[in-house]
């Protein structure tokens, strides 16, 4: 068998090869982080944009306080239920909610939205209940909860969900965390949403399934439902959190049409019974009348 001939090449082929293949995953790597790069510039841009909309929004929903309508819905929040990252904030969950209780009962609705963007359960509990005293709405929605999720004091988180719940009227609705997806987050939500639930049952509130109604949706159309800033909805992603919401007010807009069935009822009730009681008065008026000969019964 004839020997191989060496050749002084034959050495760096493998060298060669290796730096090929750490060349292509640099260029790979470097693509990947320039895009990371561009997509974290747009996100930061478009949280800019968003920012400067906070006193916009807000001065939107505080110039519709005043408006007169027979039924009040009062609403408490954070930046999500000013509508920030929706086209308007008409389209905001509050304000999709808004429209629907409008179309269900056939009457006018006064909107009062206390939310602040930025609030967490603490501030909610320092500016919103307060103001909240000054009313007595026929519906209460509170989503409250995701702005403590970053820097998550479980004690904190629910000595203020409970102080926040028991202000509340017991036909308030209120709405555990959506979903956020990131792992570390996620484990916080789970935590918060159990504290959420076990302390709107005690007060008999209503949980509106917020974070299973945005799970459902996926990774991908929870991706296309949120804003630039990649964190609050759009205009498709409030559609999808109204929905959660829709149920409840559903069932508080029959409890209220129920309520005044009702009172109806009771105020006809009431003035059958003094038609009657006047009627009788009268008749007896008359028949004294017409014995004493005064009466228009009374004989010629």
């Amino acid at each position: 068998m004839a020997a191989r001939a060496y050749s002084p090449l034959m050495p760096l082929r493998p060298s060669l090869a290796a730096l090929s293949g750490v060349a292509g995953t640099l260029a790979v790597g470097s693509a990947l982080f320039a895009t990371y790069r561009r997509l974290a510039r747009h996100q930061r841009a478009e949280a800019a944009k968003l920012n400067d909309l906070l006193p916009v929004h807000s001065a939107w929903w505080r110039a519709r306080f005043d408006h007169k309508g027979a039924l009040l819905y009062v609403a408490l929040g954070d930046s999500a239920a000013q509508g920030i990252g929706a086209s308007s904030p008409g389209r905001s969950y509050v304000g999709r909610l808004s429209t629907r209780l409008r179309a269900a009962t056939h009457s006018s609705l006064r909107v009062v939205n206390l939310s602040v963007s930025g609030a967490t359960t603490w501030l909610c509990r320092r500016d919103q209940l307060p103001k909240l005293e000054k009313y007595e709405p026929d519906i209460v929605t509170c989503a409250i909860g995701a702005n403590d999720i970053i820097d998550y004091d479980p004690e904190a988180f629910e000595r203020n969900i409970r102080h926040v719940y028991a202000a509340l009227p017991s036909h308030a609705i209120v709405a555990d965390l959506p979903c956020m997806w990131i792992p570390d987050r996620e484990k916080k939500v789970a935590h918060a949403n159990a504290v959420l639930r076990r302390v709107a049952e005690e007060h008999g509130l209503t949980v509106a399934p917020l974070y299973a109604t945005t799970r459902a949706q996926g990774f991908l159309r929870t991706y296309r439902n949120s804003a630039g800033d990649l964190f609050h909805p759009n205009d498709r992603g409030y559609r999808v959190w109204a929905s959660a919401f829709e149920p409840a007010i559903a069932a508080r807009v029959a409890r209220i049409a129920a309520d005044r069935a009702v009172s109806d009822a009771d105020a006809t009730v009431h003035d059958s019974a003094a038609a009657g009681t006047t009627a009788r008065a009268a008749e007896r008026a008359a028949g004294r009348a017409s014995r004493r000969g005064t009466g228009p019964l009374a004989a010629d």
